[in-house]
């Protein structure tokens, strides 16, 4: 081998070493590595819960309603559309729960300060009563639409199964 292929080779060498001197072997930098999936705040059986509970309301008052409830991230937990709620409840309940997780305010404190225009609108948002968040004290960590009676009804109904979580 010529004294030129060795040098090269040399230098390759020392190259390689210094590379992998600085990056750990198979471990990406910890800004790549995918985070562990933080808890569900908003249990399935918290959501059992608050479900129960706007369930007994509307059923106390002979309310046919859909009920939805989402977590913080706005994805659906549980929906219940009880017997005799209009088809289009469902729209307008999963509607007023996005529009709690995207503003963190009651449908009808939303209504009020879009109207105010304290707060940038949401697409497809709900401005009337009947989608509340649930809260852990002082945290977010889910919401719950209600639709198939008056608004200020649904709203009773959403409250009634928020509570359910202290």
């Amino acid at each position: 081998m010529s004294r030129v292929l060795r040098v090269t080779f040399f230098f390759l060498a020392i190259a390689a070493a210094a590379v992998s001197a600085q990056t750990p072997s198979a471990q990406p930098p910890a800004s790549q590595t995918p985070a562990a999936a933080a808890p569900q705040a908003l249990s399935y059986e918290m959501a059992v819960q608050v479900m129960d509970a706007a369930e007994a309301e509307a059923r106390k008052n002979k309310w046919n309603v859909t009920i939805v409830v989402t977590d913080a991230a706005g994805v659906p937990v549980l929906l219940r559309r009880l017997t005799g709620a209009s088809p289009r409840s469902y729209d307008i309940a999963t509607r007023k729960a996005a529009t709690v997780v995207a503003t963190k305010l009651t449908t009808g404190i939303y209504g009020e300060q879009l109207k105010a225009g304290s707060v940038k609108e949401v697409p497809n948002g709900i401005t009337f009563a009947g989608g509340v968040p649930i809260m852990r004290g002082s945290e977010f960590i889910g919401a719950v639409g209600t639709s198939g009676v008056r608004a200020i009804e649904d709203e009773q109904i959403s409250k009634a199964g928020a509570s359910a979580i202290k």
